[in-house]
């Protein structure tokens, strides 16, 4: 099997999904904006060809490069797992004629207003909401919603540009800061805890499912330098708690129509056990989150992505034996990693990260138990008692 994968070397974890095709004994073909000499040596050692491109967002030079590809060799997919680029994806998979999420199907995936009203329609909790392209539309949805309300790119990924309000001069503030963002969704605030459900699928069926705890929700430690981001794959998926979420995921996925590869949707669950759709990506999640369902499984869910997208199955055995913590450090301080404390080794001397920009940060260490109380005291004094210095 020929597969084109958009960007095989960029997001950095784009380079273990290409070497999973190559292990499911894929041929993988390269398209990418960056030179070959910078594709991580994963990637490199996987790919079969590389065509370099001088922009992955003009499209018309991607896909005449794309069709001559196709004029010397037969292709069979085309695959992308980074948000920015899977409309282009798209529009390669109708133009030659390949299986996969057409431009249609793609489109509910990254318009955050229209997603909610395709879950909508079928009847599924989502927050209020209303989009905008103007000022006074967002002080107008703001007067129909309430406060509360959160104000979010309507085709965004992750926590950039999302801010909450709590009142008018909250959102006063807040408009200056997003008026590079062309569009907007304006959001009822939900109050509740923060997870993830994410799936592996094949032929519309749900071959592998996974739930991520935030601890705490994202948009708090967007606001908060101070805080350790934390993640937890969770062991058991079948404790009541989370029935309501894993329903309302298995759902999203339906009614959206997803077929073939991952999905990564996050949920909220409120303190009355109500679970609430938060957005969905035809995507892997980001912030190292497959490298904590790996954790969790002993498995390379990688690898199961190019099996399940080749073979229609993931042929290893998957077992959830663990909970898996990742614990995003924050350094203190600007400048390079000057020092550190509660741990033998560390890079002294890179440059900090962004903390408003990234979830992964200066650092990550990762814990394992099949205890979750056991996991969550680990995650708590790694949160606590590692510091980096910067200056």
């Amino acid at each position: 099997m020929n597969i084109v994968m958009i960007s095989p070397g960029y997001p950095a974890e784009m380079a273990f999904f290409a070497r999973g095709l190559a292990s499911a004994g894929a041929t993988v073909i390269g398209v990418g904006d960056q030179p070959a000499h910078a594709v991580p040596g994963p990637a490199r050692e996987a790919l079969a060809h590389y065509v370099q491109v001088g922009s992955l967002a003009a499209g018309d030079e991607v896909a005449a490069s794309v069709r001559d590809l196709a004029r010397h060799v037969s292709l069979d997919r085309v695959e992308c797992l980074w948000e920015p680029y899977m409309m282009l994806a798209a529009r390669l998979r109708e133009e030659l004629g390949l299986p996969g999420l057409t431009m249609r199907q793609t489109l509910p995936f990254r318009d955050k207003e229209l997603m909610k009203a395709v879950l909508d329609e079928a009847g599924l909790r989502t927050p209020g909401h209303q989009s905008t392209e103007t000022v006074a539309g967002v002080w107008a949805a703001a007067e129909r919603l309430g406060y509360p309300l959160i104000v979010k790119p309507i085709a965004g990924a992750g926590s950039a540009d999302t801010y909450r309000a709590d009142s008018p001069a909250d959102l006063d503030a807040i408009l200056p800061m997003v008026r590079h963002v062309p569009q907007v969704i304006v959001e009822e605030f939900i109050d509740g805890e923060e997870f993830t459900y994410d799936t592996i699928c094949a032929g519309g069926e749900v071959l592998f499912e996974n739930i991520c705890w935030y601890r705490p929700r994202p948009l708090l430690t967007k606001l908060h330098e101070w805080m350790s981001p934390v993640i937890i794959s969770l062991r058991d998926l079948d404790v009541p708690d989370l029935q309501a979420g894993r329903a309302l995921g298995a759902a999203a996925v339906k009614v959206l129509g997803f077929r073939d590869g991952f999905t990564h949707m996050e949920w909220y669950r409120k303190a009355d056990g109500e679970a609430v759709f938060g957005e969905i990506g035809a995507r892997p999640p980001g912030g190292r989150m497959v490298d904590a369902m790996n954790y969790a499984t002993d498995a390379d869910m990688f690898a199961g992505w190019a099996q399940a997208i080749t073979y229609g199955r993931i042929s290893q055995p998957v077992e959830r034996r663990y909970n898996a913590g990742i614990i995003f450090k924050r350094a203190e301080g600007a400048g390079r990693i000057t020092g550190y404390a509660g741990l033998d080794h560390l890079p002294i001397g890179t440059p900090r990260r962004d903390w408003r920009a990234v979830t992964i940060s200066d650092g990550m260490v990762v814990v394992r138990h099949p205890e979750l109380a056991k996991t969550v005291e680990m995650t708590e004094r790694f949160a606590a008692e590692l510091h980096l210095h910067a200056g």
